[in-house]
């Protein structure tokens, strides 16, 4: 076979070349030029002198502390090398050795295309040989992490941030055009090209970024201070900070709603919710929160919360608090979740003398509920469910999104080394959600934290994303393993529960099925999955917004839209293309389908009430366990 031939391309004009490094440095020489001493430059201002040096021996001091706090952490750190940082780097070892970087045609085009970009960019602010063609004041690429004007109004900014978007954009073109690679070794680059690019952002670097500069010279440096204690603060606690930490207490301005401890176990609380109402639905409603998060996800405060609403609509709701792994969780398995799901239905249906609850699950709980489900029916006990609800959970991992990155033999084998007393820190976890949206949850706030040192701001949501709990280590590597890795939970018989094997395809119990639209860890099409494993009736609705907003949205905020097709969708492109939008909260469309299951009522008394005469509970919610650090 002969040789390739070497790609013609056109000879690059030196002239031009040095004509735009002549630009550039003219224009470094204007960014810089306010900041230089000149002949006419006054003597600076000794008050002002006196404050660079105070913020200057501030930063010291604060570095040489924590220098001096975890010198000998380091050291114990780096002589026992099980005490080693996890391997992030396994995920990019091999990302420039896939990208055709090295290729001769691929570093002439970057080079052309980059003058190109040069020549435009800098001929618009009046700058060579394109000065002539200045009319268009939109620079060619938009991004909103540099819709500050002061990305626009100087030409040095306006050319770094513009390079920069065009490397990102022929980078992800590449990782886009790879062949070769199996489906998900070139996802898996596709997100580590996205994580790369997303973190050289000229944003992220103080040299690079004029909101900061500027914010450094009008403070003379208090900002870096500021941003230097949030950023030490951070590195002590292991965790990005994203919101004030003093600005919410459970039971105080977080997971209010009245209610009651009833039961305890090792692995959970059980918490009963008082009524508001003077008669309630028979059939209570049982709901199964993800045990990766806290609960209070959905009891943020009265406005939000789905807990507080759903009592507000007659129903009598409990809800199953998760213990956060620790060392005497270590033999925990997903067998051991799916069981607590079957007691915690079972002391309910107990509890109030009833035959059946309504059930919901989420995310990864949800995931779970499916398997309770299926064992049920297994076992001859589906009866006991009158109906089940998931939130954004998925059963078919073949489509996972971007979580599917992390999940091959090297990044389980990584787990190794994460795992302490037999759990996982949960701050690996939020780490790892974190960077699923890099710019929004990590990079945004580098800037904001660190670099321009402003104030936290209030924000109940991010202080529930950034309330980490712990994970059992051997149920979080088998659920990777049996789960994400393998699919083994759409194979009927393939997994067993407490020893039975479990089949999706025998759940006949009534279904309704949330997905989020933009949903980045649940992604829709994956959700969806879950329609095509049901023997019995089901709804499938598809909600404005991601993995929580798309949740959490109650009636009153007037957000979002939900869309619903009741014809007979095949896949979810048949159920979007035949689909009706209604605006606003989904909730309310939810409550009408439980009450399509059952609508009888009975007098909100006796056990209905939480914490009565006769009825000795173990503490108020929302209990010890979500405190539990």
């Amino acid at each position: 076979m002969a040789e390739p031939e070497e790609p013609q391309n056109a000879p690059i004009d030196s002239a031009v070349v040095e004509d735009l490094m002549r630009q550039q440095g003219e224009a470094l020489q204007a960014l810089f030029a306010p900041f230089l001493p000149t002949s006419s430059t006054p003597a600076p201002d000794p008050t002002d002198m006196q404050h660079w040096a105070m913020s200057a021996a501030k930063l010291q001091k604060m570095w040489l502390e924590y220098g001096a706090e975890q010198a000998e952490p380091m050291l114990a750190r780096f002589a026992d090398p099980a005490r080693w940082p996890a391997p992030w780097s396994a995920l990019t070892s091999d990302w420039y050795a896939a990208l055709p970087l090295s290729q001769a045609e691929t570093q002439t085009k970057l080079w052309e295309d980059g003058l190109a970009l040069w020549t435009t960019v800098l001929g618009r602010y009046g700058i060579g040989p394109s000065a002539k063609d200045k009319a268009a004041e939109i620079l060619p690429r938009l991004d909103r992490r540099f819709a500050d004007p002061r990305w626009r109004e100087q030409p040095w900014f306006a050319l770094v941030h513009q390079t920069y978007l065009l490397l990102a954009e022929r980078l992800t073109a590449m990782a886009e055009e790879v062949k070769g690679l199996p489906p998900e070794r070139k996802h898996q680059l596709q997100f580590i090209t996205r994580v790369i690019t997303d973190a050289l952002s000229p944003a992220n670097f103080p040299i690079t970024n004029p909101v900061v500069i500027e914010r450094t010279l009008e403070s003379h440096g208090e900002n870096l201070v500021k941003g230097a204690e949030h950023l030490l603060a951070d590195l002590r606690k292991g965790q990005l900070t994203h919101t004030d930490p003093e600005a919410f207490e459970l039971g105080r301005n977080l997971a209010i709603t009245p209610g009651k401890v009833v039961h305890e176990t090792a692995l959970y609380q059980l918490i009963q919710y008082s009524p508001t109402t003077e008669s309630v639905l028979e059939i209570p409603l049982l709901i199964f929160p993800p045990w990766i998060n806290r609960f209070y996800i959905l009891d943020l405060n009265p406005k939000k919360s789905f807990i507080r609403w759903a009592v507000e609509q007659g129903l009598t709701v409990f809800v199953v608090s998760w213990k956060s792994a620790d060392a005497s969780m270590a033999d925990i398995l997903w067998d051991d979740y799916v069981l607590a799901q079957v007691e915690a239905i079972d002391l309910v249906r107990e509890r109030l003398k009833v035959p059946q609850v309504h059930a919901i699950g989420y995310c990864v709980a949800g995931t779970t509920l499916a398997a309770t489900l299926a064992l049920m029916a297994r076992r001859g006990e589906a009866d006991k469910v009158r109906s089940a609800t998931f939130f954004t959970a998925q059963v078919d991992f073949e489509k996972a999104g971007d979580l599917k990155s992390f999940i091959d033999d090297k990044q389980i084998k990584m787990l190794d080394g994460m795992v302490t007393d037999g759990y996982i820190d949960g701050r690996y976890l939020a780490a790892t959600f974190n960077l699923l949206r890099g710019p929004d949850l990590i990079w945004n706030y580098v800037v904001s934290n660190y670099m321009l040192g402003e104030s936290y701001p209030a924000f109940d949501l991010l202080h529930w994303n950034g309330d980490t709990t712990n994970l059992p280590a051997k149920w979080h590597k088998a659920y990777l393993e049996d789960l994400y890795r393998d699919n083994r939970l759409v194979i009927a018989d393939s997994l067993q529960i407490d020893g039975t094997p479990i089949n999706l395809d025998l759940i006949a119990t009534p279904c309704y099925i949330q997905a989020g639209r933009e949903d980045h860890i649940a992604p829709a099409e994956s959700v969806w999955q879950l329609t095509r494993h049901l023997a019995g009736p089901w709804r499938f609705l598809l909600a404005g917004s991601g993995h929580i907003a798309g949740v959490v949205n109650p009636p009153d905020s007037g957000k979002y839209q939900f869309w619903r097709n009741d014809g007979s969708p095949r896949t979810l492109a048949e159920f979007v293309a035949g689909a009706r939008e209604t605006k606003g909260s989904w909730w309310p469309d939810w409550i009408d389908w439980i009450r399509t299951q059952d609508s009888a009522t009975v007098p909100a008394k006796g056990k209905r009430i939480p914490g009565g005469r006769g009825d000795p509970v173990i503490e108020d919610a929302p209990g010890r366990y979500v405190k539990t650090r």
